[in-house]
């Protein structure tokens, strides 16, 4: 059973900076391809950031691409999201998710692990 644990939400103000952490059981890393997801009150959960387990490649989705840095330590079993320049648009539950595939899938349903959720909000 592959067990994921977020860490590192919070409150802080437009144009601050936050980390998460995704940690994963087992030994893990490199047999799946993460993702973080986030959902807002009343919207979909979106996709924001993925990093393949073939070749290390990564997706961002356009509303976070250039602020947003996802990453890995496959040593620690930990990925990262390094979120710069945060708009209060970016607030939201943020999910770690991990699939058996070599790619970065962008549906919630591509997804087969989730974590609980980490709060992130943005002030203005």
């Amino acid at each position: 059973q592959v067990q994921l644990v977020e860490s590192g939400g919070g409150l802080v103000q437009a144009g601050g900076s936050l980390r998460l952490s995704c940690a994963a059981s087992g030994r893990f890393f490199s047999a799946y391809t993460m993702g973080w997801f986030r959902q807002a009150p009343g919207k979909e959960r979106e996709i924001v950031a993925g990093i393949a387990r073939t070749g290390g490649g990564t997706y961002y989705s356009d509303s976070v691409k250039g602020r947003f840095t996802i990453s890995g330590d496959g040593a620690k079993n930990t990925v990262y999201l390094q979120m710069n320049s945060l708009k209060p648009e970016d607030t939201a539950v943020y999910y770690c998710a991990a699939r058996n595939f070599g790619w970065v899938g962008v549906r919630p349903n591509e997804y087969n692990y989730w974590g609980q959720g980490t709060q992130v909000t943005v002030s203005s």
